[in-house]
């Protein structure tokens, strides 16, 4: 599409644990600078620590201070996340999944070099399209009939709806979790709460800082269950993944949306 509605997008490995991360950080960090990503920066955050359950002497739920790195494009138009069991390739500038399901197994590919791992996890895959209405048009025009909401003869000011799916996926797993959220607003474009582009730029078209009407697609592609880390196959999952998510967003998206971004 030469309008694509793609404003934020990332893709996501999470793999065994790896306490030391912070030894092998330098390593990672010099290959995916060395391969276009030469902004390095690294994030402390606080985050809620809540015990297994079976302990004998049960704990108090605990905050503890936690980090990741960030190694970011010069442009800051794409980059990763790292942490010490996760690794998230994510884009503000999304072209082609040709082009960006390959960026996650990069950086995979070096933290694998670099500790030696066991196996992945989890793989997803999620996007964030923005519906701008044009002038003189509505949302309705670009969701289907089901996403429209309650009709009521007043202003609204938000609006959501949910629908999660179990999905076949294969090739290394089998069943996947397909969640797809419609947000309806009159406000600025933002993000969901736990999706935010940390040290990236936004594509100037989706600079919107002026509340108007539009919606958000959110959808959110995943597998969970112990993988091999082989990148043909974790890329054929991943392909597996996306080709769901094609088709939802044709389930979810009008004929005129798709014209509008074409």
């Amino acid at each position: 599409m030469s309008n694509a509605p793609v404003y934020y997008a990332l893709a996501q490995a999470l793999f065994n644990p790896v306490a030391a991360m912070t030894k092998y950080v330098d390593q990672i960090q010099d290959r995916l600078r060395r391969e276009g990503y030469p902004l390095f920066e690294p994030q402390q955050f606080m985050q809620l620590v809540v015990p297994g359950p079976g302990q004998t002497h049960p704990q108090e739920p605990q905050i503890q201070q936690a980090v990741s790195w960030l190694m970011t494009r010069s442009d800051r138009t794409a980059g990763f996340i790292l942490g010490p069991s996760t690794i998230t390739y994510h884009t503000t500038h999304y072209q082609t999944h040709n082009e960006f399901i390959p960026e996650l197994l990069r950086g995979l590919s070096a933290v694998h070099e670099a500790v030696s791992l066991d196996h992945v996890s989890r793989l997803g895959l999620r996007y964030l399209d923005a519906v701008l209405p044009r002038t003189g048009e509505t949302t309705e025009q670009y969701l289907v009939g089901g996403l429209h909401g309650i009709d009521f003869n007043a202003v609204r000011q938000h609006a959501m709806t949910e629908s999660v799916f179990a999905t076949d996926t294969g090739p290394l797993l089998p069943k996947g979790t397909l969640v797809v959220r419609v947000y309806r607003a009159v406000a600025p474009l933002g993000f969901p709460a736990d999706m935010l582009p940390t040290g990236l730029a936004i594509a100037p078209q989706f600079e919107i800082k002026e509340p108007r009407e539009h919606a958000i697609i959110d959808t959110d592609h995943y597998v969970e269950g112990r993988m091999p880390v082989e990148m043909d196959k974790l890329n054929d999952q991943l392909l597996s993944l996306h080709g769901t998510i094609k088709l939802v967003f044709g389930a979810t998206t009008t004929d005129h949306a798709r014209s509008a971004w074409a």
